[in-house]
C-alpha cells in the first residue's frame, strides 16, 4: 500500500511500512523513513509504484487546461475528488485525482484553498485582477532586465531621465528603475552614482553636488515665488550723519555701516547703522514666511542662495547714495576710548559710500597704520576706529595673548575655472568690523535683558555655543550677553531680534514673549539650518579645492601636521588623514605630499607622504 499526503504545504508520496490508525510509518522513494499523521493522507493506492507516482501525476497535471478547470468548478466550495470525477467523466484513478489536486494547489489565483483538499474558485473580477497583476510584474521584470542590460553596456536608459534626481538622492526602492540600477551597480561593484556617471548621466559634478543640496533642502527650487514688496516703513527722521559700509565686492545684502562725529569737548560719537527690514516685513507677511522657511542666506564658492528675495533686499540694503531705513546705535566715546553713553534710534541714514575690501586693504593695513597715514578720504576715521577697536579688544579679552588667526580662502569661480587665494585674518579691516559688530550686538543684548525682553541670544559656556531665548555669557567673546542683530538681511535670528529692539525703542508691545512657540521653533530650526548650510559650504569648498588641483595639474602640495596623521594643506582649506605619514613626523612639522587620485564624485583625495620640509 502507498499513500499520497500533504506535509508543510508540499505533496509527498511513500510506501506504507506500518499503519497505526492515527499515524503511519512510510518510506519515501529515496529511502527516507518518516512518521505521517493519518489526517494528512489524501490518497491510498497500490499502483503505480510509489517511486513512479509523482512523475505520472505531474505529467497528467501539466496537461490539464487551468481555464477549463476553473470554468468547470462553479462558485461553491468543492473537494478535489468530485472535481476530478467531473473533469475526467469517470471515477478518477489515483494518478488523475492527484493530478487535479496538484493543479488546483498550483494555481492560487484561480482557486482559493479552504481546507485539506477543498477549494473554491476565484470570482471572475478577482481572477482578472490577479492575472493583470502577474502580467504587470512580468512586464516590469522584462523592463528591469532591459535597464540592467543597457546600464551594463554603459548606456543610460531613457526612462531614467525624468527620475535622475530621485535615483541619485532619494530613491524609491520599490521602483523598477532603482532595482535595475542597484542590480547593475552590484554586478559592476560600484555605487549607483558611480555607475550613472559611467553612463554619462553626470556630466557636471558641480551640478551633482548642488542639486543634492537643493533636492534635500530647497525642494521647490532656490528661486522665489512672486512676492509683494515690503510695507513702506513710514516717516522716519533723517540722521545728521553720513555712513560708510565695509564689505567684500560680492556683498549685495549690505547690513551694516558706520559713522563718526566729533563732539564739542573732544569726544566722538560713533554710529553703527543696521539695515532695518523689520520695518517692512511684518510677522504675518509672505516675506516673513519665506525668511522663516530659509532662516539664513546660504554661501558657497561661486554663488549664494539669499534668505530674502531681491524685492526685499533692494528695499533695505544700505546702498551708497541712498537714504536708508536703519536701526542705529550711537556711542559717545571719550578721548581714552571709554564709553560714556549709548542710544538706539530708528531713523533714515544717508549712505555716503560702500567701501570694498579690495580697494581698502591696500591703504588701510598694518603698514599704513604704522606710518600714521591712511591714504583714503575716510583715513582719519578709519585710523581712529582702528585704535578704538584695539581698546575694545582689550576690554573683552584683557591682556591675554590672541590666538593665531588662520588664513581664510577666497574662492572665485568664472566659466568653470576656480581661483583660490589666501587672505590672512585679523587685518585692521577685520578687527574694526568685528569689534563694531560685537559692540552693537552685546550692547543690544544687554538692553533687551535689562528691559526684561526675550530674544534669540548666543550663549557660550564650556566651549559650546548655542542659541537661547534667555541672555547668558558668551565666554569666547568675553561679553556678559550677546545676540545677533547686525545681519537682518541674511539671518532670521537677527530679523527676530531687530523686531524686539524696535519695539523697545518705540515703546511698543514686543512681538515675541519668552515662551512664544514661534520663538522656540525658530530657535530650534535656525540651529539646524545654520549647521546644514555651513556643512554645504564646507563641502563645496572641498569640491572646488579638488577641482583646482586638477585644473592646475598640481603634483605636490605642502601641509602642516595637526596631530598623528591628520594634516592641513597650506594652499587649500583641506584637512585630512594621510596614512603614509612616517611615525617620526610630529605635530607642527611641515611636509610635502604627492597628489594621487582626485575624485570629484565622492570628493576623495589621495595624498602620499613625500618628504619633511625644513621648519619655517
Amino acid at each position: 500500500m502507498n499513500v499520497f499526503y500533504e506535509e508543510n504545504g508540499e505533496f509527498k508520496v511513500g510506501a506504507v511500512l506500518a499503519d497505526n490508525d492515527t499515524s503511519l510509518q512510510v518510506e519515501a522513494p529515496h529511502g527516507k523513513r518518516s512518521k505521517v499523521k493519518a489526517s494528512a493522507v489524501l490518497l491510498r493506492f497500490t499502483s503505480p509504484p510509489h517511486t513512479a507516482f509523482m512523475a505520472a501525476a505531474q505529467q497528467e497535471a501539466d496537461a490539464i487546461d487551468i481555464d477549463f478547470l476553473w470554468q468547470c468548478c462553479g462558485t461553491d466550495e468543492f473537494g478535489y475528488e468530485g472535481l476530478a470525477a467531473d473533469y475526467f467523466g469517470h471515477a478518477p484513478s489515483a494518478v488523475e485525482a492527484a493530478a487535479v489536486l496538484m493543479r488546483l494547489h498550483g494555481a492560487p489565483m484561480y482557486f482559493y484553498k479552504k481546507g485539506r483538499g477543498r477549494y473554491r474558485a476565484a470570482s471572475e473580477d478577482a481572477l482578472q485582477a490577479a492575472l493583470a497583476s502577474v502580467e504587470r510584474k512580468r512586464l516590469q521584470a522584462l523592463a528591469k532586465d532591459a535597464h540592467v542590460a543597457e546600464l551594463a553596456a554603459g548606456r543610460m536608459p531613457a526612462a531614467f531621465g525624468p527620475l535622475m534626481d530621485q535615483l541619485l538622492y532619494k530613491p524609491d526602492r520599490n521602483s523598477i528603475e532603482w532595482k535595475a540600477l542597484e542590480e547593475a551597480a552590484e554586478v559592476a561593484k560600484v555605487s549607483p552614482a558611480r555607475l550613472l556617471q559611467r553612463c554619462g548621466a553626470l556630466p557636471d559634478l558641480h551640478q551633482y553636488h548642488l542639486r543634492r543640496f537643493l533636492f534635500e533642502h530647497f525642494p521647490k527650487g532656490a528661486g522665489f515665488p512672486e512676492l509683494p514688496p515690503p510695507v513702506p516703513p513710514g516717516a522716519l527722521q533723517l540722521a545728521e550723519v553720513e555712513a560708510h559700509s565695509i564689505d567684500d565686492a560680492e556683498t549685495t545684502e549690505i547690513d551694516d555701516a558706520f559713522s563718526l562725529q566729533t563732539l564739542p569737548g573732544g569726544n566722538r560719537r560713533l554710529g553703527i547703522h543696521i539695515a532695518a527690514p523689520a520695518l517692512g516685513i511684518t510677522t504675518d507677511s509672505p516675506l516673513e514666511a519665506v525668511a522663516r522657511e530659509r532662516l539664513s542666506t546660504v554661501y558657497f564658492p561661486g554663488g549664494k542662495i539669499t534668505m530674502l528675495p531681491d524685492v526685499a533686499v533692494g528695499a533695505y540694503t544700505l546702498a551708497a547714495g541712498r537714504e536708508c531705513p536703519a536701526l542705529s546705535i550711537y556711542f559717545d566715546v571719550a578721548p581714552d576710548f571709554s564709553l560714556l553713553r549709548h542710544e538706539t534710534r530708528v531713523e533714515r541714514v544717508r549712505i555716503a559710500d560702500n567701501l570694498r575690501h579690495e580697494q581698502l586693504e591696500p591703504v588701510f593695513n598694518a603698514a599704513a597704520l604704522a606710518r600714521g597715514a591712511v591714504d583714503h578720504p575716510q583715513g582719519e576715521a578709519l585710523a581712529w576706529l582702528w585704535q578704538f577697536s584695539g581698546q575694545r579688544l582689550i576690554v573683552r579679552k584683557g591682556d591675554a595673548p590672541r590666538g593665531e588667526d588662520r588664513p581664510e580662502f577666497v574662492f572665485r569661480v568664472s566659466d568653470g575655472r576656480v581661483s583660490i587665494t589666501r587672505r590672512q585674518r585679523g587685518t585692521p579691516i577685520d578687527q574694526v568690523v568685528a569689534e563694531l559688530m560685537i559692540l552693537a550686538n552685546s550692547t543690544w543684548a544687554a538692553d533687551l535683558q535689562a528691559a526684561g525682553l526675550c530674544g534669540l541670544f548666543r550663549v557660550q559656556s564650556g566651549g559650546k555655543v548655542r542659541t537661547s531665548t534667555a541672555a547668558g555669557p558668551h565666554e569666547g567673546l568675553g561679553v556678559s550677553q550677546y545676540l545677533w542683530a547686525t545681519s537682518p538681511l541674511r539671518r532670521y535670528t537677527d530679523l527676530v531680534n531687530q523686531r524686539q529692539l524696535m519695539a523697545r525703542v518705540r515703546g511698543e508691545a514686543p512681538p515675541y514673549q519668552a515662551k512664544d512657540t514661534r520663538l522656540l521653533a525658530a530657535m530650534r530650526d535656525f540651529e539646524a539650518a545654520y549647521e546644514t548650510y555651513a556643512e554645504y559650504q564646507r563641502t563645496m569648498e572641498r569640491y572646488w579645492s579638488l577641482r583646482w588641483l586638477l585644473q592646475e595639474e598640481v603634483a605636490t602640495v605642502s601641509a602642516s601636521v595637526l596631530r598623528e596623521n591628520l594634516l592641513r594643506l597650506d594652499a587649500l582649506p583641506v584637512v585630512q588623514r594621510v596614512s603614509s605619514l612616517p611615525p617620526e613626523v610630529a605635530a607642527g612639522d611641515r611636509v610635502e605630499l604627492a597628489v594621487g587620485t582626485v575624485d570629484l564624485l565622492d570628493l576623495s583625495l589621495e595624498l602620499r607622504y613625500a618628504r619633511t620640509l625644513p621648519a619655517a
